[in-house]
């Protein structure tokens, strides 16, 4: 990446450590002068070439996880948890934008500052709590893609689990004849789904009052209401997107300048709440349909039974009043392009935290097939017992474990992204800090409460002999101190490497010359820049 360059630096007492410093480097014939015609480019066509990363992204937050979820709090509660939904995408946009920094100002990604950052131990804990993660996220999925096949072709559930890893293998084909091509089909699929939501919306004219009430008046009453909003937060808020985001935007050539690097966050920011606005909308209007046709008083009894156990293989029936007979069809094919298109957003993120933890590439196809293998097994398993009521049920605990994993990889990037050390001037304000640590410790501090409660209440109320009850909670209380303890080790646990070094420690006259993005720099302490991450060159975004 051009705009931060890195060098190995020997200290006092033999110490070696790996330095981004974010310094001009030298730059080949004409380089000014074409640094000089990006800067007299129009603003918009400015911004449009960083456009590509949030977009990519906020596919994550359309998936058949999210559709679930937001169809069994709709169908549950009504509008009650609307104001989940809202505070999760308020928090998705400004952890996604920390992301985003944290990449373009230090020219690494989350799970590459992890590995400089933390112990040999500790780093091979976080990476398998990420891998975790990748897999907890692709089983929805593998699940949506399912349940599409067997509303397309009436083959069983359990069938279409096993046809998911062929159908990934087949999307990985076509994208060699053209990805950018696939993925604008597959994104005009899925905003199909959101067409049919949103006509269904007008059709069924939920009360204004209600939606406004439940999206801005946090509730939470009813039975399961506390598992469904965490299952919802789970849906949105994803860990595995921290470290692909960070990821996507080295993807981008950054001006190199403290104001190219300053114009490249702010314009990262813009393209990803307008990404998630639209993916705000798009769950506002799922969970308003599914509230307004389950809690109808005219509702029949067919309609009734459904909607007490919605799952994304049942939910059609609420498309009917717009599409008529064709509505099981239309649905299935958006709900199949919804799943095929998150998979893109797992390999990515999947292949950059092997990368960064491990300092190992592993080939794209091979690396998506073996997550669709080991997200296979589980919802084979649960489908061929359950059924599509217990694969239904596999999506909801997949979100909740996506949620209990969150803190492993927000709070890295909440005190990397705050530290002089790692982000030098580029770190966040006290404001961006306080904000976002309040959200987050709000998040964590739900999550440890409904661990804890949900546990004890299962334990009190289940069948089990008193011996099976000692056992369990033998083996679980222990395991629930030491997830609380690996949270607040990783909060208070204090940053020692420095992976940031202000250019005046080297030359100060740089240092000006950089913040007015004049890269014509002579001079023996000019460092050598970093070569391009060709471990980024692939990412199919626009240049």
């Amino acid at each position: 990446m051009g705009s931060l360059q890195q060098q190995q630096h020997h200290v006092s007492g033999g110490y070696n450590s790996h330095q981004v410093v974010a310094v001009p480097e030298t730059p080949p014939t004409g380089g000014h002068d074409q640094q000089i015609h990006e800067h007299k480019k129009p603003g918009w066509r400015n911004f449009l070439s960083y456009v590509g990363p949030g977009f990519l992204v906020s596919l994550a937050y359309l998936d058949p996880g999210n559709l679930e979820t937001d169809l069994q709090a709709g169908a549950n509660h009504g509008y009650e948890l609307l104001w989940v939904i809202l505070i999760g995408l308020i928090f998705a946009l400004v952890i996604q934008s920390l992301a985003a920094n944290l990449g373009v100002s230090t020219g690494k990604h989350l799970s590459e500052l992890c590995k400089a950052e933390y112990p040999r131990y500790v780093r091979y804990c976080l990476w398998i709590l990420a891998e975790i993660a990748v897999i907890a996220a692709d089983i929805p999925e593998v699940i949506g893609t399912a349940f599409a096949l067997n509303i397309l072709f009436h083959i069983p559930v359990w069938v279409g689990v096993l046809c998911t890893g062929l159908s990934t293998l087949l999307l990985l084909g076509l994208q060699r004849y053209g990805v950018r091509k696939l993925e604008l089909l597959i994104a005009i699929l899925v905003f199909i789904m959101a067409a049919c939501f949103f006509g269904e919306l007008s059709y069924v004219k939920p009360p204004a009052k209600d939606v406004m009430k439940g999206m801005f008046i946090p509730k939470l009453s009813g039975n399961g209401a506390t598992g469904d909003a965490i299952a919802l937060l789970g849906a949105l808020v994803m860990p595995h997107n921290l470290f692909l985001h960070s990821a996507l935007v080295l993807s981008r050539k950054i001006p190199n300048s403290v104001r190219g690097i300053n114009d490249a966050c702010r314009f990262f920011l813009i393209e990803s709440g307008f990404a998630l606005f639209v993916a705000f909308l798009i769950n506002v209007a799922v969970i308003s349909v599914s509230g307004t046709v389950c809690l109808a008083k005219d509702l029949s009894k067919d309609n009734t039974e459904r909607c007490n156990d919605l799952t994304l293989n049942s939910a059609s029936f609420l498309l009917k009043n717009v599409l008529g007979r064709s509505s099981s069809t239309v649905y299935a094919i958006a709900l199949l392009a919804s799943g095929q298109s998150s998979t893109i957003t797992g390999t990515y993120a999947g292949q950059y935290i092997m990368q960064g933890f491990l300092d190992m590439k592993m080939k794209t196809w091979i690396r998506n097939f073996m997550t669709r293998c080991i997200a296979i097994t589980p919802s084979l398993i649960v489908s061929i017992i359950g059924g599509s009521s217990g694969a239904g049920r596999l999506i909801i605990i997949a979100s909740m474990i996506l949620s209990f994993e969150l803190p492993f990889a927000l709070i890295p990037l909440l005190k990397f992204s705050s530290s002089s050390t790692k982000m030098g001037p580029h770190k966040n304000s006290i404001y961006i800090v306080v904000f976002s640590w309040i959200l987050g410790l709000g998040i964590m501090g739900i999550n440890i409460y409904y661990l804890s409660t949900a546990f004890v209440d299962w334990l009190i109320h289940n069948n089990l002999p008193k011996v099976g009850n000692v056992f369990i909670g033998i083996i679980v209380f222990p395991l629930m101190a030491v997830y609380i303890l690996s949270v607040i080790y990783l909060m208070f646990r204090k940053d020692t490497v420095v992976t940031f070094i202000e250019p005046t420690n080297f030359d100060p006259i740089a240092q000006t010359r950089m913040e007015k993005g004049d890269n014509n720099v002579d001079g023996e302490n000019e460092l050598q820049p970093v070569p391009y991450r060709e471990d980024l060159a692939d990412i199919p975004l626009p240049q």
